[in-house]
């Protein structure tokens, strides 16, 4: 792994953990036979193509965002909350 890929990379996705987690994804694809995003020195594992990809901008990502959810009311929640409101 090439210190200078990380952190060009590191300039797309600024999470360390994220990068990681796509990293790690992308690797088991390379693994698998997927074809890489962009050229590369024979030299290069599939980490280090990996990270050139998301440092090249050819792979990202997109967070989700969660809205909480409320938990649904019991039906001992409820019969407390008709007894007091009577």
């Amino acid at each position: 792994m090439k210190h200078t890929l990380v952190q060009d990379a590191l300039k797309v996705v600024q999470s360390p953990q994220i990068l990681v987690n796509i990293i790690s994804k992308r690797v088991r694809q390379l693994g698998q036979g997927f074809r890489p995003l962009v050229a590369f020195d024979p030299k290069y594992t599939f980490m280090d193509v990996a990270l050139k990809e998301v440092a090249e901008g050819k792979l990202g990502f997109e967070m989700l965002e969660v809205t909480p959810v409320t938990p649904p009311v019991t039906h001992k929640k409820a019969r407390k909350a008709a007894a007091s409101a009577a």
